[in-house]
């Protein structure tokens, strides 16, 4: 396997979010130390992260009469633009903690076409790794509402891995991958190994996550583009202890789904 120099880390709002769908902070605090662990290993590591809502929950708590108030693109702007804040300043504090500086990145689906937007964002974000920056990118969701908003984070983590030419995309769900039906049913067997040529389209489900916009269909969909592209795709539990790490140092000891890079 060749060396690894560069991965993009998708955290997913089921991964960063408690069943009352407020932050998890313990598990977002495991997180950064394995991500900082990788950055002392001369890895440089880009992080798309969900959990801008949950954070705004956490923090407002609002009476569910105001909540019934507000449509659900109101809902998701206040808590985004309360949340934003909240996340990054505990993403600052925890990376701070392993002498690791941070910045954000927000973006919209438009930054993402050719043109001077796309080149300034990747001029942004290569020149934050090359001065040791982690760059923790998130849809602006304060901004981005119906067809501005990406499908959701999966798609964005697939176009951040492609304009900065990551050797691998991490993509942390709350399930161990992809299964070859309902990763409920006891039938059902994880896929360890995914192909160029295979054709899995009958195993993937529409179904959507609890807390978040995507769902297995979206992740695949970004696999598949970015595995065409070059880019090996690693799709993890992120509620496994230890699973960055674990995948780095012995892929083989930890349940994933591997989408082998296609080679031109």
């Amino acid at each position: 396997m060749s060396i690894t120099r560069r991965i993009a880390v998708k955290v997913g709002s089921n991964v960063l979010t408690r069943a009352d769908g407020t932050l998890d902070i313990t598990r977002m605090s495991a997180l950064v130390d394995q991500l900082a662990a990788m950055r002392h290993q001369g890895i440089e590591v880009v992080l798309i992260t969900s959990g801008a809502v949950a954070s705004g929950r956490s923090e407002l708590h609002l009476p569910q009469e105001a909540i019934d108030r507000m449509s659900s693109v109101e809902q998701r702007q206040l808590y985004s633009a309360v949340g934003q804040a909240k996340l990054m300043s505990r993403y600052v504090e925890l990376f701070r903690d392993h002498g690791l500086h941070v910045g954000q990145v927000l973006t919209m689906k438009e930054n993402f076409a050719p043109g001077e937007q796309y080149d300034n964002q990747r001029q942004c974000m290569t020149a934050m790794l090359s001065h040791g920056v982690l760059p923790i990118v998130n849809e602006n969701d304060t901004v981005c509402v119906t067809e501005l908003m990406f499908t959701d984070n999966d798609e964005l983590s697939g176009l951040v891995a492609l304009m900065l030419e990551c050797d691998t995309l991490i993509i942390l769900s709350n399930i161990d991958g992809i299964y070859t039906g309902l990763p409920s049913d006891p039938a059902s067997r994880l896929i360890a190994r995914i192909a160029p040529a295979d054709d899995i389209s009958p195993c993937i489900q529409a179904s959507k996550s609890e807390h978040g916009r995507g769902g297995m269909q979206s992740k695949h969909a970004t696999a598949r583009r970015v595995q065409m592209a070059g880019t090996r795709v690693l799709i993890a539990n992120g509620k496994r202890d230890e699973v960055l790490t674990r995948l780095l140092a012995d892929p083989a000891g930890i349940p994933h789904t591997e989408f082998v890079p296609y080679c031109q």
